[in-house]
């Protein structure tokens, strides 16, 4: 059951992650996305596109932690 859950929520982080990238098609994310926030520079973006860029990355932080 153990190893159900684990595939389970390694796959459901897994899709996050591609859905970032599908949102996101230009940016080089690495596997973990908090590293992602830790690196950005802000102000590097247009106001907009970098407001839109953090919310999606917190997005899939999210639904990570969560398992969804």
């Amino acid at each position: 059951m153990r190893h159900r859950s684990a595939a389970l929520s390694e796959a459901r982080a897994a899709r996050a992650w591609e859905d970032s990238v599908e949102e996101l098609p230009d940016e080089d994310l690495g596997e973990d996305l908090r590293d992602a926030l830790e690196l950005y520079r802000r102000g590097s973006k247009p106001r907009c596109e970098e407001s839109e860029y953090l919310e999606i990355i917190e997005d899939a932080i999210d639904r990570i932690s969560r398992g969804r």
